[in-house]
């Protein structure tokens, strides 16, 4: 029987950024493909994953700073922009999805952004 410490359970674990970086790239990118429909609704399961799991981290972490600190002012106002990404429905056709995909992929960009600048900016993987 194999033990579990606490720094191998998932809750513990940092997030995967450089992941989560890739997948936004994915549609963010200057020279980025347009994605098939397929392509899209799979993409924009990911980021809507990824913001489900950098929401709750970058807000944790950032309760861990001073009320009137800056970065973690920023980084909550992020928070909730992403939160409400989440709540918002996606128009109809390809264009509007991949918009939509976009302002997600921004998100969870900028919440990376946080994440690694609240924890030091120490490389996370």
């Amino acid at each position: 029987m194999t033990t579990t410490t606490e720094a191998e359970t998932p809750e513990a674990r940092p997030l995967d950024v450089g992941l989560m970086r890739t997948t936004a790239r994915r549609l963010l990118a200057e020279d980025a493909e347009l994605p098939t429909f397929d392509e899209l609704e799979t993409l924009t399961l990911l980021l809507r994953g990824h913001l489900m799991l950098a929401i709750p981290e970058v807000e944790s972490t950032a309760a861990e700073f001073p009320e009137d600190d800056v970065p973690r002012a920023c980084a909550l106002a992020c928070v909730k922009e992403a939160r409400m990404r989440l709540g918002l429905e996606v128009g109809h056709g390809l264009p509007a999805g991949i918009a939509h995909a976009q302002r997600l992929a921004r998100a969870v960009g900028s919440l990376c952004d946080h994440y690694d600048n609240l924890r030091g900016g120490r490389p996370h993987a």
